[in-house]
């Protein structure tokens, strides 16, 4: 076929994110990683979030959303290109890419395949829960997993959400659960909430947001919970796990090594091996 002279490049790297105003070096600093990992793959970032593209194209900083990245990489000639989900859960933002991805597959001559979120295999999932529930941990202090949530009960991936939550608060006394928004959302439970860690003992709770990225909910969101919790507690946020001052997953090594470990299952799995 005339049309695939044209892909003369082997293997590309897609990292589908989905964004941040104020932490988005720690995307960039991924990509590095990711670049050094898989070195014979170029690799490029793309962002899901418009609000993030206008507010980083106002500052003179070029980034583009996946189907532009997609085209611009098939442009390029790339045969092979994995697309890596930089999504904690298997919700909307991953189903969406996978939409994108099947899209451009049904046009383009490469062979576009994209990988799991970070928190769709039991195995891995339990393993970075446990190793962050460990790094976190102090005496005599209860830690709150704050995570982001969902609107809808019937959003694919929802079970990674509830096994997460479900196997923090199984492992360890000291761990409980909660929400920004959907089901056991903070504002919703906070006052049940509170009375648990108070009858479990506890006058120090530490905030550990499950978040990829501390952006705008991380000053948000969890300042806001952590003023409600010192009405009762002696509360504070946990801290960094990594380079940036704030807590984020893109801190924990579990999390590179799982993304690392999805690009390249992604590849034996279409025949490339690397």
């Amino acid at each position: 076929m005339k049309r695939y002279r044209h892909y003369t490049q082997d293997r590309a790297i897609v990292l589908s994110c989905f964004g941040s105003v104020v932490e988005q070096k720690r995307y960039e600093d991924l990509k590095k990683k990711v670049e050094e990992k898989f070195p014979t793959c170029k690799v490029f970032l793309a962002f899901s979030s418009r609000m993030v593209l206008k507010h980083l194209n106002k500052k003179n900083e070029e980034f583009k959303n996946l189907p532009q990245v997609l085209a611009d990489v098939d442009m390029l000639g790339y045969k092979n290109i994995v697309v890596s989900s930089i999504n904690l859960f298997p919700t909307d933002e991953h189903e969406f890419m996978k939409k994108i991805v099947n899209g451009f597959n049904h046009f383009s001559l490469a062979n576009i395949n994209c990988s799991d979120a970070i928190l769709t295999k039991t195995k891995h999932t339990n393993a970075l829960l446990k190793s962050l529930h460990v790094k976190v941990s102090q005496e005599d202090v209860a830690n709150l997993f704050i995570i982001h949530g969902t609107p809808r009960l019937d959003t694919p991936g929802i079970e990674s959400i509830n096994n997460t939550s479900k196997y923090l608060e199984y492992i360890a006394q000291n761990n409980f659960t909660c929400s920004l928004e959907g089901a056991f959302a903070y504002n919703d439970i906070k006052d049940i909430l509170k009375r648990k860690i108070e009858q479990a003992g506890f006058k120090k709770v530490q905030i550990v947001p499950l978040l990829l990225v501390s952006g705008n909910h991380y000053r948000k969101d969890m300042f806001e919970i952590k003023e409600d919790l010192s009405d009762v507690f002696d509360a504070s946020l946990a801290p960094s796990l990594g380079q940036s001052e704030h807590f984020n997953l893109l801190g924990l090594q579990e999390t590179e090594d799982i993304i690392f470990s999805n690009i390249e299952e992604v590849f034996i799995k279409s025949g490339n091996k690397l």
